[in-house]
């Protein structure tokens, strides 16, 4: 008979998903009520009031897609791009790259703005991009590119975006809750993030939010929308706070709960408190790191707090030490993907994870699985 599942405990120091507090873990077993139940709905106008929050926005169309973040990024896609619409796309990682994806199976017509893996993007590439092409009618970028590690300046991109006339759609899938964002200042239109990297809750659900001119370029499709699920026009009737919540589908109750606590300790933290914190403990870990002669892939002006990616030194198997370091320590790191793949490794400081003692026994473990590192 196949028993019960009882999983190792980790310290989760990768690319996500991050260490989960307790009290949101509790929050989950809670007993399981209906989606249309007043008191659900009730949690669910709580949870898009947080989410505006850790968003910094007033747009009322904030809430937490069904489905993981890659969902939350279909979501934006499917219901902005229309076939033979002209999209900007920033390439900096594989995010940027899975945005491309999105805009051609739109029937959407991508202009790539490509830079190197590591680097942020060029706002000047942008704006040349743009004087080239016009009729663009959406800037896709990546703000916290997890692959990398690198942050673009999400600020500059907007305005850029807004002196021609475009709708903005910005990835924040590692950045929300973990360093400075601004939705409304910066001017960004549609931005999607997940439940489980800098807010430490459990994977599966993707926050979302959408400006008016994104909710008025949705009203005036020509086309129908690709996507029955992610379609905002049917979504709209069961997150909608006025009037009768129309069926549309059965809500992830019990993940809702744990969202909702991951965002009540956010709240008691305070969102700026929160971004000092990722960033001490970046500090702490980055001068442990260099201490042990290991060196950073992203310069310190466009380095991510939250996701420190370092070279693996010559020599070393990395997926080697990556496995010592899970089966000895317990402790998860991320290897590189795509253009880094064995060229690198990962460090997560998100949400939960980003506190001194995973920083102390990371830089412990690191110690003692390398060699010549001094003890």
């Amino acid at each position: 008979m196949t028993a019960s599942f009882i999983p190792p405990k980790r310290i989760l120091m990768g690319p996500g998903p991050s260490d989960v507090p307790q009290r949101v873990l509790d929050a989950m077993a809670r007993p399981t009520i209906g989606h249309l139940d007043p008191a659900f709905v009730d949690l669910m106008e709580q949870i898009k009031s947080m989410l505006r929050m850790a968003f910094q926005t007033q747009n009322a169309l904030t809430f937490p897609v069904s489905a993981p973040g890659s969902a939350g990024m279909e979501m934006c896609f499917v219901n902005l791009v229309e076939p033979g619409d002209k999209v900007i796309v920033c390439r900096n990682g594989v995010f940027g790259g899975r945005m491309l994806e999105n805009v051609k199976r739109t029937g959407g017509v991508p202009v790539i703005v490509d830079d190197a893996w590591g680097a942020p993007i060029d706002p000047n590439k942008v704006r040349e991009a743009f004087r080239a092409n016009p009729d663009a009618k959406i800037l896709a970028f990546v703000h916290a590119e997890t692959s990398t590690g690198a942050q673009s300046d999400a600020e500059a991109l907007g305005k850029i975006a807004q002196e021609f006339g475009a709708l903005t759609i910005m990835d924040c899938v590692t950045s929300l809750g973990g360093t400075p964002l601004y939705m409304d200042k910066w001017g960004i239109d549609a931005a999607y993030s997940g439940s489980q990297k800098c807010l430490s809750c459990t994977p599966g659900l993707s926050p979302v939010s959408f400006s008016e001119r994104a909710i008025a370029r949705i009203k005036a499709r020509t086309t129908v929308v690709q996507s029955w699920f992610l379609d905002l026009n049917l979504v709209l009737g069961y997150w909608q706070s006025a009037g009768k919540r129309t069926y549309h589908h059965t809500a992830p109750i019990n993940p809702m709960y744990g969202l909702h606590e991951a965002l009540v300790i956010l709240e008691e933290e305070g969102l700026e408190n929160a971004w000092a914190r990722h960033r001490a403990m970046h500090e702490k870990l980055k001068a442990g790191l260099e201490a042990l002669g290991l060196k950073y892939v992203v310069e310190a002006s466009a380095r991510l707090p939250q996701l420190n990616s370092i070279y693996v030194p010559e020599g070393v198997d990395e997926a080697a030490i990556r496995a010592r370091l899970l089966n000895e320590f317990n402790l998860e790191i991320g290897a590189g993907l795509g253009d880094m793949a064995g060229k690198i490794w990962r460090i997560g400081l998100m949400g939960y994870s980003a506190k001194q003692e995973n920083v102390d026994y990371c830089l412990k473990a690191l110690r003692a699985c390398l060699p010549g590192r001094p003890a």
